[in-house]
């Protein structure tokens, strides 16, 4: 029997992309309704919900490099299904929060718990996954997200239509339910040795400058992000003449194309300079793509604008998947051995970074600036993208001295390379 083209062939490859859609189907249902949910059940005003999950994801995102060592140095397989548990625990406890600090308690827990389990996850797929075969397995496992975030705002859309306290809740109790089903999925991964504890081990990835340097960039490109949830809505409401119901055609559009196109991008990068190569097309499309939704303000008549708003998410579409997997390899080959877990967690900050400083930045380029603003956008991007060559080159060069981009970053310190941490 043919295997189904969002998963991979039976094996490891396989329950990891088990794992993430049992908890994107959850995650999915999540998304559409929370916010109505702390409003109209929490009872909580739109503001202190803003304030609440601000502050959690940015302590959450700290919080998770640390997680990611204890991956490293405790075994990702274990770390990764105490995180799925606290996180389902965490949701749970949304369905009792009455109040505003216990909703921050509550929010700081899953965010902590999202980001440290998002590291985990990392450093177990580089210990089951030969490193050639990273970018494309992390491909797959995009892919199975969006199927399942699909899924889930279907799902969610139900609750919304009724409207009732028990739709919401019962959105939040298939959420909880649904990273319990994460963790025992991944429980049934082979383990990954843990890498070996050496005297005076400590974060190192906060001064390996040149990774520190890769992230900050990567955040920058990731401002793509908050595109499709805040800026294109805005500008299509406020800037042009396109009819409203066009945001949510944008968004299935781009769920859609990512998971039908995103493995077959990412089979173009292997390697580090192949990565880089990626970003920087990656990063003129983005350009592209800015000027195009600029156009659109200028377009006479909705549907002309409707059409060149749908050009411009078709190339923003490209551009995503090719930063992605770009990205992607990056992250993994730019990483020390036996510290898999640690890197990502770091590497992960610039999602974060992206998700809290994005609504600010796309809010007062887009909305106050106009079409100067999206040419703005586009050019940092692009930017961002052209700097990323060098920056690799400097993290593939230990002590100064440059070696091939495609070569795998040498360890600086051969002796915390832990059995199973580099395939």
């Amino acid at each position: 029997m043919k295997t189904p083209r969002l998963l991979p062939a039976r094996g490891p490859l396989r329950l990891l992309a088990l794992a993430q859609l049992s908890n994107s189907v959850g995650d999915g249902a999540y998304y559409v309704t929370s916010a109505l949910y702390f409003t109209h059940v929490v009872g909580l005003a739109p503001a202190r919900i803003g304030l609440g999950l601000t502050v959690a994801w940015a302590v959450g995102s700290v919080v998770g490099v640390p997680l990611g060592r204890l991956a490293d140095r405790r075994g990702p397989r274990g770390t990764a299904v105490l995180l799925a548990l606290a996180t389902a625990a965490a949701v749970a406890s949304f369905l009792v929060v009455r109040g505003f600090v216990p909703f921050v308690v509550s929010a700081l827990v899953y965010a902590t718990a999202q980001s440290g389990l998002a590291a985990a996850r990392q450093a177990l797929l580089a210990g089951l996954v030969a490193r050639d075969e990273r970018t494309g397995a992390l491909a797959h496992l995009q892919s199975t997200l969006n199927a399942g975030l699909a899924v889930g705002a279907a799902l969610g859309g139900v609750a919304l239509h009724f409207g009732s306290e028990a739709a919401y809740l019962s959105v939040f109790a298939l959420d909880a339910a649904s990273f319990v089903a994460c963790a025992y999925v991944l429980g049934r991964l082979p383990g990954v040795a843990p890498a070996p504890a050496v005297a005076g081990d400590r974060l190192v990835v906060l001064r390996d400058r040149p990774y520190v340097v890769v992230t900050a960039l990567n955040a920058v490109l990731l401002l793509r992000m908050p595109l499709l949830s805040l800026g294109i809505p805005l500008w299509l409401t406020e800037r042009t003449q396109a009819p409203a119901w066009l945001v949510s055609a944008l968004f299935v559009l781009n769920t859609l194309g990512v998971m039908a196109f995103q493995v077959r991008t990412a089979r173009s990068v292997s390697g580090v300079t192949t990565a880089v190569r990626a970003v920087r097309r990656s990063g003129v499309l983005m350009l592209l793509t800015c000027a195009v939704f600029a156009l659109s303000a200028v377009a006479a008549g909705p549907w002309a604008a409707a059409g060149v708003l749908v050009a411009g998410s078709l190339v923003l579409l490209a551009a995503e998947m090719l930063q992605s997997a770009g990205s992607w390899q990056l992250g993994f080959d730019l990483a020390q051995a036996g510290r898999i877990g640690e890197y990502q967690g770091f590497f992960g900050t610039g999602v974060t970074a992206a998700r809290t400083l994005g609504p600010m930045v796309l809010t007062a380029l887009l909305v106050q600036w106009g079409t100067p603003g999206w040419l703005v956008l586009g050019g940092a991007i692009l930017a961002a993208s052209y700097a990323m060559g060098p920056a690799a080159r400097w993290a593939c060069a230990p002590q100064g001295r440059g070696e091939p981009l495609d070569q795998p970053r040498r360890t600086r310190r051969p002796t915390k390379a832990g059995a199973g941490a580099q395939p």
